[in-house]
This record gives structure tokens, sequence and C-alpha cells, in this order.
């Protein structure tokens, strides 16, 4: 099976999905979602297929994220439900890849960010290179981490997950493990052969056998940044930052002045909800509902136009400051429901 954007085969017991869209960093758009899910699921009951790798064929990306230019088209001429279904779809995914009954293994060799952290970064054995760039950068362009991002966020060592998920922060691979948005580095070159171990032997005795590599910069640690991002609202964390000396805390700064305004108060919520729900699923279900709010913002479109169309890094935002976003406009994007739910769990998202 072969759909151009993605390649499927099957060698020995491993069956492998590699990403091939170079031009878009592997942006994930319908047709690939599509033919990821029909091939998980062909082969969920498939005794060929003892192991399954999902890889890029472009040593510069393994996912981008979603096509976001199309998914702005797809909301100007089919509406709000029209432009939410490559999230549903996303997100369904995500879910399906974290329950897959076969060990699944994804190599996030170059760039992951988005969507790509939700079709790599939910998988039994995560890889990670050298040339790692993670990320979960919605808050640039007036969304919130989704496709299961704030989940892996809201479950890391203390408030580094919050710090990733409203500067958009870019991890190299040891700071990927650590933040638990990984499991194993492993240098580029032996790609290939994990790859060719993997059609001969069970994953997890192929990952345990992987040698260790030399860590790279860690960044900041949880404590150094807790006394910062404890603020109880983001116009107090921009009060910390403006006040703190060091060089990390000028570039948060930075990314947060940058930042949609009303993303950053979304997904400061969102962070603190997601801690208290009880797995994946519930955290999928309210991410969707939050996305599908931000959407019918002007600020979505906007955020597209300024970082991807026009690229002048000049967006209007509505509201421009994050001490004038009304709360009650926050608490209705997290228990009011925008469209319909995925279906993933029965209870409900209100508290």
């Amino acid at each position: 099976m072969d759909t151009g954007l993605i390649h499927i085969n099957h060698t020995g017991r491993l069956g492998r999905i590699t990403l091939d869209r170079p031009s878009a960093l592997n942006a994930l758009n319908m047709d690939m979602l599509e033919g990821i899910d029909a091939c998980l699921r062909a082969w969920r009951d498939d005794p060929a297929i003892e192991t399954v790798l999902i890889d890029s064929a472009s040593p510069r990306a393994f996912c981008a994220g979603g096509d976001i230019r199309a998914i702005r088209k797809r909301l100007e001429t089919g509406g709000l439900e029209d432009g939410a279904m490559p999230f549903r779809y996303s997100y369904r995914l995500a879910s399906v890849l974290a329950g897959y009954p076969k060990p699944v293994v994804s190599f996030m060799d170059g760039i992951a960010m988005g969507g790509g952290i939700g079709l790599g970064g939910h998988v039994r054995h995560r890889v990670v290179t050298e040339r790692a760039i993670l990320a979960m950068p919605e808050t640039a362009i007036a969304l919130t981490p989704d496709a299961g991002g704030s989940y892996l966020l809201s479950r890391a060592p203390g408030l580094s997950g919050l710090r990733l998920a409203l500067t958009g922060g870019r991890m190299n691979a040891t700071q990927a493990i650590d933040a638990g948005l990984a499991d194993r580095m492993a240098h580029s070159s032996t790609l290939d052969a994990i790859r060719h171990a993997l059609t001969r032997q069970p994953a997890g005795r192929v990952m345990d056998s992987l040698p260790p590599c030399a860590p790279m910069d860690a960044g900041p640690d949880t404590a150094t940044i807790a006394p910062v991002y404890d603020a109880p609202d983001i116009p107090e964390l921009l009060h910390r930052l403006r006040a703190h000396p060091a060089a990390w805390a000028r570039a948060d700064l930075t990314a947060l002045e940058a930042a949609c305004p009303f993303s950053l108060c979304i997904t400061l919520a969102a962070w603190h909800a997601a801690r208290d729900l009880p797995n994946l699923d519930h955290v999928l279900e309210q991410e969707f509902q939050l996305v599908c709010h931000l959407l019918q913002r002007p600020d979505f479109t906007e955020g597209v136009r300024a970082r991807l169309i026009d690229k002048d890094n000049a967006p209007h935002w509505i509201p421009d400051r994050v001490d004038v976003v009304r709360p009650h406009e926050i608490a209705a994007c997290l228990h009011e429901h925008a469209c319909q739910p995925l279906g993933l769990v029965t209870a409900s998202l209100d508290k």
C-alpha cells in the first residue's frame, strides 16, 4: 500500500508506516490521517504483524503537525465542523495509538511538533535522536496544545510541562525524555540498524539493547522555574518573568509576549484541568472542545496569516493583552461544547 504521502510495507514481523511529504515537513492532511488509521485497523488482528513502526522518509522532520493552512481553508469554506474534522481524526488516531494492542515504535527524528507529537508521542516505544526538535507551539497561532499534548505536558515533572505549553519551547532529545514525551535516545546513524532488528526481534528486546547516548543540554531544572511558573495567572507570570535575571526567563518572556493572549489564558487553565482528568481520552475530549472554540475566534485566522501565510510575524490579537481576557470566556471554553464530542468517553466534561 502506498498513498504517495505515506508508504506502508511489511518486512518480517514489522509493519512500517513512513511519512513522505517533505515539502510540508510531513504535515498531516486528511488523506494521511485516514491512510494511517486504515493501516492500523488492518494490522490490529494480522498475526504476521508483531510490531508497528512509524517513521519519516526525511531526516529533517518526523512530522511538523497538522496541515494548518488546509484547516484554515476548510474552516473558511465549510464552517466549524468541517474545519475541525482533521482535529477529530487526529485525536481519535492518538487514542488508537495509545491503546494499540501491539507494540508501536516511533522514530521522532528531526522536527516533531503539535500533531506530530500526537502521532509519535503516545506509542509504547518513543525514540528521539540528536536531530530531534519537539515542541507544542500552538499558542503562537492562537490555538492550545492538542493531539494529547496537554496530557503529556500535564504529567511532566513539576511545572516544566506548563512552561513548554505556554512558550511552545523547543526540546532536544534529553529535554523530551525528561519531560516524558520520549523514552530513549538513539543516534540517527543507527536507525536503519534498529529498523532491521525490529523485523526480526520483539520491540521490547530491541529497545532494551540500544546503547546509551551522551546527554544533551537539559535546560533549567524544575526547581529553578517553579518560583516563576507557579503564578496564579498569566499577568502575574509575565510580571515574574520580567523581574527574573536569567537568560531562559528573558527568552520565555519574548515567546509569551508574541503569543496569542487568549490562547495563553486558555492554555494555563487547560493544563491545570488536564492534571485532574483521569486518562488520555478524557484530555483529548477536553482539547477537542477547546480547539473548536478557538477555531471560531478571529485570532486563529490571524495567527495563521501572520505566522504561515504572510509570515510577517505581526499578528493583531483580539484582545491584545492578557489582562483584559475575560475569565468567564475562558470558563465557557472549558465547560461548554462547541462541536459534537469525539465519543472517546461518556462522562461529561462539566465539573
